[in-house]
């Protein structure tokens, strides 16, 4: 009778999972979990637990707890992928991150993540995430008649819980109607390591995505400093694996591929990052560049490329397709000496040199009478003018890189930031008056 009884037994139904690559890493999580699910909770892979998902089993899961570590980083697509088909299911999820950087935790919650605790576990902390998750309202769709995005119950599932809407990863942002004419590009280019052409490229294109409360334009961002990008860092956005498979197969992919590559930041600006990983520059050639160049500008109002310090073999495609060429440089002797010879390898090609603007980064103030002499002498001696002189922001700029903001966030009235948006209001002016000359 009794063994009769425990044969007709039936184990606890599974409530959540965890989800990790080795689950034993995370001594601290199998005991809360036990002490949260008692036996009504498994462990899964993340393979496994995409699959699971797909079985009418996991309709009773109340959530995944996802075990994150620094290694995941580098290519969050399949934990979003397991986020995103998670939502779709009503199935909740927190994010156990070890070690996990702020980039990295920001965007896996862009994709639908409903909370985080860090590892090693409080106290007491993945028992107050789920009473959260559990404590907030559930992600139904309303019946609203004639909705063919949303797909309907079938009959022999009647009983199943509502079904939630498919989440797809965020778009970077939403690229809105034109605002008349063509693109136009503007390239930065340091003369010399250390000018701020990185700092210049990042502030300039958000200025100009913020340029006119009623209508600004829409902005591309791309790096294309292989080597040495750091837009992604700048603006505290992860970096992705994809961006290496598009370059080199840029001329065979579309619209849509490269709009899936972008990344978005405070939903008015877009970014192609620069590579996860150190590449050879020569990775990309002309043809790969034009077919980049040419996608951005089908998007977007204005591109701003961010270009690495030296010359390759695709800077005269950049060059060509840009309206204005921005190269930075300082008052000393290695920034003069580097003109000097960029100069005379652009005209040995015969290459627009006009499109050039110097920017003299950490300019001498009104007062330094000194310093302005020098400035004068340098486009002398190099024959060309100093278009645009930038003040030293000092520490503050520093700061925003490493904080992931721009100056217009973190030194507003920082004198840097201040001569920037100046010389986003002059190149915003000028493409108003060329498209209303056409």
């Amino acid at each position: 009778m009794n063994s009769g009884l425990a044969l007709k037994s039936e184990p606890a139904r599974i409530q959540a999972c965890t989800v990790s690559e080795d689950v034993h890493r995370f001594d601290l999580l199998i005991e809360d979990m036990e002490a949260e699910l008692g036996e009504a909770w498994g462990d899964l892979g993340f393979a496994e637990a995409r699959a699971f998902l797909d079985q009418p089993e996991a309709t009773e899961l109340q959530f995944l707890a996802i075990a994150v570590t620094p290694e995941h980083e580098m290519d969050l697509g399949m934990i979003g992928e397991l986020i995103v088909a998670s939502k779709a299911r009503g199935v909740k999820c927190i994010l156990v991150a070890h070690d996990v950087g702020p980039a990295a935790l920001r965007e896996l919650l862009r994709l639908g993540a409903d909370d985080f605790v860090p590892y090693p576990l409080a106290e007491g902390a993945l028992h107050d995430a789920i009473e959260r998750m559990r404590d907030a309202p559930p992600m139904r769709i309303a019946a609203v008649p004639a909705v063919p995005s949303v797909p309907s119950v079938p009959e022999e599932d009647a009983s199943a819980p509502a079904p939630t809407a498919p989440l797809a990863p965020p778009a970077p942002v939403e690229i809105g109607p034109r605002i008349g004419g063509e693109a136009a590009v503007f390239a930065v280019q340091g003369i010399a390591g250390g000018t701020g052409a990185s700092t210049l490229a990042v502030n300039l294109a958000w200025e100009l995505a913020n340029i006119d409360k009623q209508k600004s334009p829409s902005v591309c961002l791309l790096d294309l400093d292989l080597q040495a990008g750091t837009v992604s860092t700048f603006l505290d956005l992860p970096r992705r694996d994809m961006v290496i498979e598009l370059l080199q197969d840029a001329r065979s992919m579309d619209v849509d591929a490269f709009k899936q590559a972008l990344l978005g930041y405070e939903g008015k600006l877009s970014v192609f990052p620069a590579p996860p990983d150190l590449l050879p520059l020569d990775l990309i050639g002309p043809e790969e560049v034009e077919a980049l160049i040419g996608f951005a500008t089908q998007c977007f109002d204005i591109v701003v490329i961010d270009m690495p310090h030296t010359l390759v073999m695709w800077t005269e495609t950049v060059l060509t397709l840009s309206d204005v060429y921005f190269t930075t440089m300082e008052l000393d002797m290695r920034s003069a000496q580097n003109a000097m010879r960029f100069l005379r390898a652009l005209r040995a090609e015969t290459l627009p040199v006009e499109k050039l603007n110097f920017v003299l980064n950490r300019a001498p103030g009104l007062t330094d009478l000194s310093g302005k002499a020098r400035v004068k002498k340098l486009g002398e001696s190099l024959g060309i003018k100093v278009s645009t002189q930038l003040p030293d922001g000092g520490r503050p700029v520093l700061q925003a890189g490493d904080n992931g903001q721009t100056l217009m966030e973190s030194a507003r009235k920082n004198p840097l930031r201040k001569e920037i948006r100046k010389l986003a209001e002059g190149l915003h002016k000028a493409m108003l008056a060329e498209a209303a000359a056409k």
